[in-house]
């Protein structure tokens, strides 16, 4: 019991540390974004009389757009990595689709830095005058999202006993019939879970907006970069747009924190 008390305190001690370290600066841009510019310049000032001019200009101005464009992005990455995600992890789960080489080969694209597969990616947009649309962003983004899903969706498949697909065959479904009707809804939960990651994995991504869709077709990540001007730092209206990025993404966080540890580790077990 004397051992297991200061690894108790200890646990708890790391557990708080964690929470401030992260809570803090979140903490700080939320009051950010209720102060007035000469408030901010005063970081150590709690107590003040909140202003909402930070956020009339951010939502009167083109953000909100940039948003709606991010939002576009995320949703077809995420629908077509889902799709074609799905069906390679069932492939690679349950018919070892080239082996365990294939399995960890999928994320040799989170290897190379995106500097690498950005300059393809816009040489082949000028090539299809698609330059300065967000339809390189898409495919770029699908170049990291679509691996990710599939990793974390084998772990899912092979959970699935192989004697309910069978008993499927046997009572006279089809291989698709039985994947659609039997397998699929097993994983469902794993599926919305992979999606949601997905979405914020392409919703937080900043490099490839900033490259291949530049101007008028600029995304969130990008927008909010834009408050960084030649007259310094807007730190109001910053705190107020990285509120809006972060908060959808914390809410999904919150209900896929289970099975985002799940399919990771799922992902990584061998054959």
């Amino acid at each position: 019991m004397s051992r297991i008390k200061p690894l108790g305190v200890l646990r708890v001690a790391l557990l708080w540390a964690a929470v401030i370290t992260v809570g803090l600066p979140l903490i700080w841009v939320i009051l950010g974004s209720f102060k007035s510019p000469a408030e901010l310049n005063n970081p150590n000032q709690l107590l003040f009389v909140p202003t909402l001019g930070s956020w009339r200009a951010v939502l009167s101005s083109d953000l909100i757009f940039s948003a709606a464009r991010s939002l576009i992005v995320g949703l077809v990455t995420v629908s077509i990595s889902v799709i074609v995600g799905t069906m390679g992890a069932y492939a690679i789960a349950r018919f070892r689709a080239g082996g365990s080489l294939t399995r960890f080969g999928i994320l040799a694209a989170q290897v190379l830095p995106p500097a690498v597969l950005v300059f393809p990616f816009l040489t082949v947009a000028y090539a299809l005058r698609l330059n300065g649309t967000l339809v390189p962003v898409i495919f770029a983004h699908l170049s990291f999202v679509l691996p990710v899903v599939t990793w974390f969706l084998i772990g899912f498949f092979a959970a699935v006993p192989k004697e309910i697909e069978e008993q499927a065959r046997v009572d006279g479904f089809g291989r698709f019939a039985a994947f659609r009707l039997v397998v699929l809804p097993q994983v469902l939960p794993g599926i919305g879970a992979a999606a949601i990651f997905g979405f914020t994995l392409s919703w937080n991504d900043m490099f490839y907006g900033l490259i291949l869709a530049p101007s008028n077709s600029t995304i969130l990540p990008v927008a909010i970069a834009g408050f960084n001007t030649f007259r310094g730092v807007e730190l109001g209206p910053m705190c107020a747009a990285i509120l809006i990025a972060v908060i959808p993404v914390l809410i999904a966080s919150f209900f896929i924190q289970r099975k985002l540890v799940q399919g990771i580790s799922g992902g990584a077990v061998k054959f």
